[in-house]
């Protein structure tokens, strides 16, 4: 029981220490790009929070970094594309 709750530990630390480095690289990419590492990053520690409630903290924190990632794609794109409208204008 306590090497599992030692894992857990670890795998939430590498997880937001994963989340922090690539939050921190995204500055030169473009809204797409960052929105959806940005929000697979968020979604992958929610995944994991609600799947380890579950029982499956590893299907969870998948689940959610696909759904979040393709979420904050398309919503970094349609700021991308309001930004461009903008600048048009």
């Amino acid at each position: 029981m306590e090497d599992e709750l030692m894992a857990r530990a670890e795998i939430k630390r590498l997880a937001l220490i994963g989340l922090c480095v690539g939050a921190l690289s995204m500055g030169a990419c473009n809204n797409a790009v960052s929105g959806g590492a940005i929000g697979a990053g968020v979604g992958a520690l929610g995944g994991m929070a609600i799947g380890s409630l579950s029982g499956d903290m590893g299907k969870g924190a998948v689940i959610g970094a696909v759904s979040g990632g393709v979420a904050g794609a398309v919503i970094g794109d349609q700021n991308r594309r309001r930004d461009q409208r903008n600048r048009d204008y």
